[in-house]
C-alpha cells in the first residue's frame, strides 16, 4: 500500500497560525526594537541543536547498501538532487503524489508538530526492494557528524554558494511559515552571518564537514553552480557514483524529469504544504538560479557573506574551494 503523508490537519494549521501572528510575531517585532532579536532566534536554535543530539533519529540507524543519502545545507537544491537520484534508480519512471511519499526525512521526526508526519517513515519505504537498483533516496539537513555512516551506503552533498542560499531561505520561510511576522531582512542577514542561524546552524562548518569527507569512495560532494551549467554532466556523475549503467537515453529522460521546468510545472510534488489555513503555501521551486543575490543583498553584504565564511573555513581548517563553488561579489 503506498504511503499517504498526513498533512497538518485544520486544528493543527489554526493553532499553530495563531501561534505566529498572535504571539510569536509579535515577540519577534519586540525583540527587534531591542536589538536583541538575533539572540532570541539563536537561544532557540541552541535548544533545537539540543534536542537534536539528544534525540538523533540516525542514532540507532545502520544504513545498508540500499541508502543513498542526499545531505545539503537547506535550501541548496535538495529536491533537485532528490529527484535526480530518485529518477535514476526508477530508470526514469519514478512515479508519486509526493516526494516524501518515496523518500525519508527522518530529521523531521523531531520537529514541530506540524512536521511529524511530512514524509514516509524509514522503516515503511520498503518500496526500494522492487526498483531497478534496489535503492531508496533519504534526505537530512544535518550535519556530517550527526549521520550515521557505511561504507555499503552511498552519500551525495549538494553545496550552494550561501549569498544565494541566504536569499532563498528567506523567502522560503516568508511565504512558507511566517507570513507577515517574518523578521526584516537586516534580522535574518545578522543571524544567517551567526553561529546560530534558525534552519541550519553555521554554513561553513556544515560545508567543512561535508567536504572533509570527499575522499571517501562512497562520498559524492556536487556544487550546486556545476548543476546549473551542466545538468547532464551531474546526471551523468551521480549515476556513475550510484553504479547504474545510465543509458544516454536514461540521462535525457532523468534530465527532463529533473529541469527546471518540469519540476517548476510539478511543484505540487516538492512542496511543505499548507502551514495556516487563510495562507497559501510558498513555492518550493521558485527560481533556482546561481548568483541570484541581488534580490535581497546589495552588493557590500553580498561581499561580506563572502567574507565571512571564506574566513569560518579557514578557521575550521578547511580547504574547501570556495571560488570554486561560489560566484564571489564584485
Amino acid at each position: 500500500m503506498a504511503y499517504k503523508r498526513r498533512p497538518p490537519s485544520l486544528p493543527a494549521q489554526v493553532i499553530f497560525g495563531a501561534m505566529i501572528g498572535g504571539l510569536i510575531g509579535p515577540l519577534i517585532r519586540l525583540q527587534e526594537r531591542r536589538g536583541a532579536a538575533v539572540k532570541f532566534f539563536s537561544r532557540q536554535h541552541q535548544i533545537q541543536e539540543r534536542r537534536t543530539r539528544k534525540r538523533n533519529p540516525f542514532r540507532a540507524y545502520v544504513p545498508g547498501p540500499q541508502d543513498v543519502f542526499v545531505m545539503t545545507y537547506a535550501k541548496s537544491g535538495t529536491n533537485w538532487m532528490m529527484q535526480i537520484a530518485h529518477q535514476l534508480i526508477y530508470h526514469g519512471k519514478g512515479e508519486y503524489e509526493h516526494l516524501h511519499d518515496v523518500v525519508p526525512w527522518p530529521d523531521t521526526t523531531i520537529m514541530p508538530f506540524f512536521m511529524k508526519k511530512y514524509a514516509i517513515p524509514i522503516e515503511e519505504a520498503t518500496h526500494w526492494e522492487r526498483s531497478p537498483e534496489r535503492k531508496r533516496v533519504i534526505k537530512t539537513h544535518y550535519n556530517w557528524d550527526l549521520l550515521p555512516y557505511s561504507e555499503q551506503a552511498r552519500y551525495i552533498a549538494v553545496i550552494r554558494d550561501p549569498k544565494d542560499v541566504f536569499v532563498s531561505n528567506y523567502l522560503f520561510v516568508r511565504d512558507g511559515v511566517y507570513g507577515r511576522a517574518m523578521p526584516t531582512v537586516d534580522t535574518w542577514y545578522d543571524l544567517f552571518l551567526s553561529p546560530g542561524f534558525t534552519l541550519g546552524g553555521s554554513w561553513a562548518v556544515n560545508t567543512a564537514g561535508y567536504w572533509a569527507e570527499r575522499h571517501r569512495p562512497n562520498v559524492l560532494i556536487v556544487s550546486f553552480k556545476s548543476m546549473k551549467r551542466d545538468l547532464r554532466g551531474a546526471v551523468a556523475k551521480v549515476a556513475r557514483h550510484l553504479d547504474i549503467e545510465a543509458s544516454d537515453a536514461l540521462i535525457d529522460e532523468v534530465c527532463r524529469l529533473s529541469s527546471f521546468e518540469y519540476m517548476k510545472q510539478n511543484d505540487r510534488k516538492y512542496a511543505m504544504g499548507q502551514l495556516v489555513p487563510w495562507r497559501e503555501p510558498g513555492a518550493m521551486i521558485r527560481k533556482g538560479t546561481h548568483g541570484g543575490s541581488s534580490e535581497l543583498l546589495g552588493p557590500e553584504r553580498q561581499r561580506q557573506i563572502d567574507q565571512h565564511f571564506m574566513a569560518e573555513l579557514r578557521s575550521l581548517g578547511s580547504d574547501f574551494p570556495y571560488e570554486e563553488f561560489c560566484e564571489l561579489a564584485k
